[in-house]
């Protein structure tokens, strides 16, 4: 899959000079937790999000300022969580440092980007820079749970045997010399021994994922542990 297929578009998106009041309308409004935000040219400058919006004068949630606390963060950071608590703009709440990726993007690189970014939205924007969808962690959920099983032409026990062990064969913590698979009826049997619990269960959980496997019978053991 890659992002144009699982995208939301058109994208819910806010000005960078909205009001603070306007966004937090919108965001209840819609049911959404953050928004893009496009310059005059629509151009995206930014996103705010509800975390952008949590500490603010209006709630009576603006962190407190405190000896220690500038201490501990500095008084460039006591200045950005004044600007955070007391800005009437967007433009000067929202994160301007934005990761996007293109319609044609894999969806597995989407996934990386949300987990090695630590961020819960992609902006997906095409190759003129225009903003078309936005992908949420929600999306790839809402993915795996659309997804339907692929159909399969019954396989012999032998073919089964044999992709198993080729899908095996890829992995570095896969030690086919200390494993024995047997298949009948579709029946996957695992022998031998697993150097480590992780081993063990990426073995089973590869034979479960194999192509006309009916059920999986564990019969590993772990690779006892000397002490000298």
């Amino acid at each position: 899959m890659k992002a144009r297929d699982v995208m939301v578009s058109p994208v819910i998106t806010a000005c960078e000079n909205d009001t603070i009041r306007d966004v937090a309308k919108l965001l209840v409004e819609k049911h959404i937790s953050a928004v893009p935000v496009l310059d005059q040219s629509g151009s995206i400058v930014g996103i705010v999000s509800e975390a952008d919006l949590i500490h603010r004068v209006e709630a009576g949630t603006e962190r407190p300022a405190s000896w220690w606390l500038s201490l501990i963060s500095g008084e460039r950071a006591l200045a950005e969580d004044y600007t955070k608590a007391h800005a009437r703009k967007v433009k000067d709440v929202m994160s301007k440092t934005v990761q996007t990726a293109h319609p044609d993007t894999p969806l597995h690189e989407v996934a990386d980007i949300l987990e090695e970014r630590q961020i819960r939205r992609v902006p997906i924007v095409n190759a003129a820079g225009e903003l078309v969808g936005i992908i949420s962690r929600a999306n790839i959920v809402q993915a795996i749970a659309s997804a339907r099983p692929q159909l399969e032409i019954s396989a012999s026990d032998a073919m089964i045997r044999e992709r198993l062990i080729a899908e095996l064969k890829k992995y570095s913590w896969s030690h086919l010399h200390k494993l024995n698979v047997t298949v009948t009826n579709g029946v996957v049997d695992l022998w031998g021994i697993a150097e480590s619990d992780p081993e063990r269960q990426a073995i089973r959980v590869a034979a479960e994922s194999t192509p006309g496997v009916m059920a999986v019978n564990d019969h590993l053991v772990r690779e006892p542990v000397y002490l000298y």
